[in-house]
């Protein structure tokens, strides 16, 4: 496991400006970050003012980086060690399909599983028990992504940007199941 912190790139900042453009899915909220790599989104999330915010990560160095910000965050690989229930879960996940060119480090942070969606099918089939009644969770995946299964959620867009080899999208999801 590589300690390289992934740098926020156009999916990152773009993702950022559907938060801030969507405040108030935010504010007094409690608000979990699933992978929150940089903090960028941390960051943003806490100007929002939620009444509580976590964040997940895997790379300990990412971690070290957000405590020193005084951000409370945990290690976790996807929802292993999360307690309790959230009224807004954010995911950026690696949504790559697999590419053999690309270097281990890199990977980690942007290869999702060979077609792309494996850790967000995992992961969307993990969070409904960590979400409140009337949670949503924000995701954001790419053109490139393949086979994602929606499970019972209801999908809303909330915006895309057109990349020079993928077009990026944010999603609102809520349960259909109320």
């Amino acid at each position: 496991m590589t300690d390289l912190i992934y740098k926020p790139a156009e999916d990152s900042f773009f993702f950022k400006e559907i938060i801030e453009n969507n405040a108030q899915e935010f504010e007094n909220k409690s608000v979990f970050e699933m992978g929150f790599g940089s903090g960028l989104l941390l960051e943003a999330l806490k100007k929002l003012n939620p009444k509580k915010l976590i964040g997940a990560e895997i790379n300990d160095e990412a971690i070290k980086q957000a405590r020193k910000k005084k951000f409370n965050v945990i290690k976790s690989n996807l929802f292993s060690h999360v307690n309790g229930k959230f009224d807004v879960i954010i995911f950026n996940p690696p949504y790559l399909p697999e590419d053999e060119n690309e270097d281990s480090d890199s990977k980690v942070a942007t290869t999702g599983g060979k077609n792309g969606s494996e850790i967000i099918n995992e992961f969307l089939k993990q969070a409904e028990k960590f979400l409140e009644k009337n949670g949503k969770i924000f995701l954001l995946t790419s053109s490139l992504t393949q086979e994602i299964n929606w499970r019972n959620y209801r999908r809303k867009k909330l915006g895309e940007r057109k990349l020079f080899f993928e077009t990026l999208e944010v999603w609102k999801l809520e349960n259909k199941r109320k």
